[in-house]
């Protein structure tokens, strides 16, 4: 079985995507949509097949394509989303699941009803750290963790004057005040994507107002009326932990080397990632695992094909796999194409189009998206409340078969990741 894929906006990711859900081998005609043609023209030239576009949404929709991606700008996908699944179309949506706590309920609601497939793409659930990490955690050698911190430290000078230029036209100052809380699933997503049992259940959260003045993060221009770059929450979980995150736009932070960075602390031991040294430790021993999730670039940052993407973020849409990856399962069609995001971009795809054609829920279903997004939601709902502890309402497990493709990947205790780092330092050293 195979099936029909629609990419909703042929942007800086939709059009890299494009050639990934163009190579995978479960889906066998590709169609576009996006309102700037030149964008499509641009990707057909060079070398994506596209079987047809149309105008619209709503026209892609009217039709009998299987799924959609959806990579529109960030606070419509909820409602495109919903659109969809409406229309019986499984499917895939860029970050964030949305912006609303009811559009977040309502799609899960419409997945629960006809069984088609949702995605969210969150980067981080495959984040090089975030797998070793998960491993690490199923084997046990955590204990139970009481408390993580996941960052997202992304400065607007590093890439995202120029994205949202690109994206938001003349009126771009008043889409580049987009809520840093409202774009939470990098960092909750990798604390979760390793904690996977675990859900955040309050939060408190607060919010510096911007300083630089150059009229982006102004209440008076911004379409959310948002005057906050920088933001911090502390979310209460499940087991009566914690876990913080950072969601920085002003920081004095390189991110083209690691926009996000995790840190994990259980009672038996813990996990701590920097920008260029990560370790392992427990009460007795200290593990540098380094060279576990070190990913390799699989393209030159002169590509024509990043010609429209700035330099500084170009380093997120060419960092390919680690050694903590789980490159066996990946279609051999992947093999040499372009990555990024720390080895995500590939899995991401695969996830999606094995789920549609086995008929089952990725990790990154509809209830763990809202896992990854609602908190988000809630704690921006805390900042404009002055940090008022809030409680978070978990929409539970997901009810459908779900099947996580990484299940039989190999968990490392102590031992078994001590002679991982040892095979991984010798490859090093013979390359």
């Amino acid at each position: 079985m195979s099936f029909t894929l629609g990419i909703v906006g042929i942007g800086q990711f939709g059009s890299h995507f494009a050639e990934l859900f163009a190579a995978h081998p479960d889906i066998d005609a590709l169609y576009a949509v996006d309102s700037v043609p030149e964008r499509i023209d641009a990707v057909e030239a060079r070398g994506v097949a596209f079987a047809g576009r149309f105008e619209t949404l709503e026209e892609l929709l009217a039709s009998d394509v299987d799924a959609v991606a959806i990579f529109t700008q960030r606070w419509t996908h909820g409602q495109h989303a919903l659109a969809a699944l409406r229309a019986g179309k499984h499917v895939y949506s860029a970050v964030p699941m949305a912006i609303e706590e009811d559009e977040i309920r309502q799609i899960t609601e419409e997945v629960q009803r006809t069984g088609l497939v949702y995605m969210m793409g969150e980067t981080s659930q495959y984040n090089a750290a975030v797998v070793l990490a998960r491993r690490i955690h199923r084997s046990g050698a955590f204990g139970e963790v009481f408390y993580a911190e996941g960052d997202y430290v992304h400065d607007m000078d590093l890439g995202f004057y120029d994205a949202y230029r690109y994206s938001g036209g003349e009126q771009w100052k008043s889409t580049a005040s987009y809520p840093p809380l409202l774009y939470p699933t990098h960092s909750i997503g990798g604390i979760l994507g390793v904690l996977g049992e675990r859900h955040a259940v309050s939060v408190s959260a607060l919010g510096r107002p911007d300083t630089r003045g150059d009229g982006v993060f102004d209440k008076d221009v911004s379409m959310f009326g948002n005057d906050v770059s920088n933001a911090f929450a502390l979310f209460g979980m499940d087991n009566g932990g914690a876990f913080r995150t950072n969601e920085l736009r002003r920081v004095g932070y390189p991110s083209h080397k690691r926009e996000s960075r995790f840190r994990f602390f259980g009672e038996a031991s813990s996990f701590e990632e920097t920008i260029d040294v990560t370790y392992w430790h427990d009460k007795k021993d200290v593990l540098e695992v380094t060279d576990l999730i070190r990913t390799d670039r699989t393209m030159s940052l002169d590509d024509p094909r990043l010609a429209d993407v700035s330099p500084t973020l170009r380093d997120a849409f060419v960092a390919g796999a680690s050694r903590a990856h789980h490159q066996e399962r990946l279609p051999a069609e992947f093999q040499g194409m372009p990555n990024g995001h720390e080895g995500a971009h590939h899995f991401l795809v695969d996830d999606f189009a094995r789920a549609v054609v086995g008929g089952h829920q990725p990790v990154v279903n509809a209830w763990q998206a809202a896992r990854y997004t609602l908190p988000g939601v809630i704690a921006h709902q805390s900042m404009n409340r002055g940090g008022e502890r809030l409680e978070i309402h978990d929409l539970g497990d997901c009810p459908l078969p779900v099947v996580d493709l990484d299940a039989e990947q190999e968990p490392l205790d102590p031992q078994a990741l001590a002679a991982a780092i040892e095979e991984a330092s010798a490859v090093a050293a013979g390359a």
